[in-house]
């Protein structure tokens, strides 16, 4: 069965640094977009970043205007695995973060529409 697994979530200070991991599995996922989205309380799931792969070593990133500049998108297709670095987080980041798997590889990469399989979420927490 497919499924995403996610770690690496927790709390930290504002202007700190965290990476989340989402470990794929129960099918191969290299040709899929993957993305990370985050929702807060109260609030509507938000994207957050996306990667495509091209073929080789060629990949296409995706990023909210919100986190562009912070947070960094990344891939291992080998290993079935995504990561999302984020630095200099705000308390404004605080959210519950999936992964996701979009397999259609269509669209702009930005909708939860859009993806097919989810993870359970971790929560991030950015103190002030």
């Amino acid at each position: 069965q497919v499924q995403l697994v996610e770690s690496g979530g927790g709390l930290v200070q504002a202007g700190g640094s965290l990476t989340l991991s989402c470990a794929a599995s129960g099918r191969t996922f290299s040709w899929d977009v993957m993305g990370w989205f985050r929702q807060a309380p109260g609030k509507e799931r938000e994207f957050v970043a996306a990667i495509s792969w091209g073929g080789g070593s060629t990949y296409y990133t995706y990023y909210a205007d919100s986190v562009k500049g912070r947070f960094t998108i990344s891939r291992d297709n080998a290993k079935n695995t995504v990561y999302l670095q984020m630095n200099s987080l705000k308390p404004e980041d605080t959210a519950v973060y999936y992964c996701a798997a979009d397999t259609t590889v269509t669209g702009w990469h930005r909708r939860p529409s859009e993806y097919d399989y989810w993870g359970q979420g971790t929560q991030v927490t950015v103190s002030s």
